[in-house]
């Protein structure tokens, strides 16, 4: 039998080792609380590499502002590439773009762009003007609206391809005559653009390298490398007479400009 000294000096171990073990296991928890409630300092879902509290960076292709929208219509074509924005305080700008968002969100969830050219007497207001609308999403789905305006003239189409940027090649689909008697000044009698239109592209071995369809813009941009190619429009229902193949070459940094006329057999 154990002496009752015995007793009391066991009974006095075990009342001073219990509450160091439960403060020990209570630091310990306590550390990893604390371990779970900070982390490494990045917030949830925030893109790896980030500064914490940052806002995530915008996801790839999206179109938050009125520029963003703009460079993805001149991405499919290169009309507009000399065409900057609306400047109420400058006196006589011939050609600008108008942003409207489409809906109160903020960033919202797509714009409305417009380009404008004008000419003649443009100190004044311009006499004369052509317009294209253009639907832009916020993931970057370009749809095409309407054309409406003034016939546009030969010397105002010449000025846009020439603020045109390369490499590669654009330019417009469209089809005429549209009147029985050609009236240049009347807008019901203009060219009109083509959609629908299947334009095959074909390098100099006579490989295909590109399948393009047009919206109702007849508007496009193609990236191609240096070299010499072959467009082939397809036939398209309702028009009379199909585009001969076109050989064109790409030079190197450059824009080729293309104008392809379908014929609507209108006499």
């Amino acid at each position: 039998m154990e002496p009752i000294v015995g007793r009391a000096r066991h009974r006095a171990m075990l009342t001073t080792v219990r509450p160091r073990v439960i403060a020990l296991a209570s630091l310990l928890l306590g550390a990893v609380v604390v371990a779970g409630c900070t982390g490494s300092g990045a917030t949830p879902n925030a893109t790896p590499g980030a500064t914490p509290g940052a806002t995530p960076a915008p996801t790839p292709g999206a179109v938050d502002t009125p520029e963003a929208a703009v460079a993805a219509i001149q991405a499919r074509t290169p009309l507009f590439d000399g065409i900057g924005p609306q400047r109420k305080d400058m006196i006589g700008q011939d050609r600008w773009w108008e942003a409207q968002p489409g809906d109160g969100t903020t960033p919202p969830t797509g714009w409305t762009i417009r380009f404008t050219v004008g000419w003649g007497d443009c100190p004044s207001g311009c006499i004369d003007r052509h317009g294209w609308t253009w639907n832009v999403t916020h993931d970057g789905t370009v749809t095409f609206v309407a054309e409406d305006g003034s016939p546009l003239a030969a010397q105002v189409l010449a000025g846009l391809r020439a603020t045109a940027k390369g490499p590669g090649a654009g330019g417009r689909v469209f089809a005429g005559p549209t009147c029985p008697v050609e009236r240049p000044d009347d807008p019901s009698c203009a060219p009109r653009m083509v959609a629908n239109a299947v334009l095959v592209v074909k390098d100099a071995a006579g490989a295909e390298v590109l399948r393009s369809t047009m919206d109702g813009s007849g508007l496009f941009r193609w990236s191609l490398k240096a070299g010499d190619y072959t467009l082939e429009a397809q036939p398209l229902e309702g028009l009379m007479g199909t585009p001969a193949p076109m050989p064109f070459t790409v030079a190197d940094g450059a824009l080729t400009w293309l104008d392809v006329s379908y014929d609507t057999g209108i006499r």
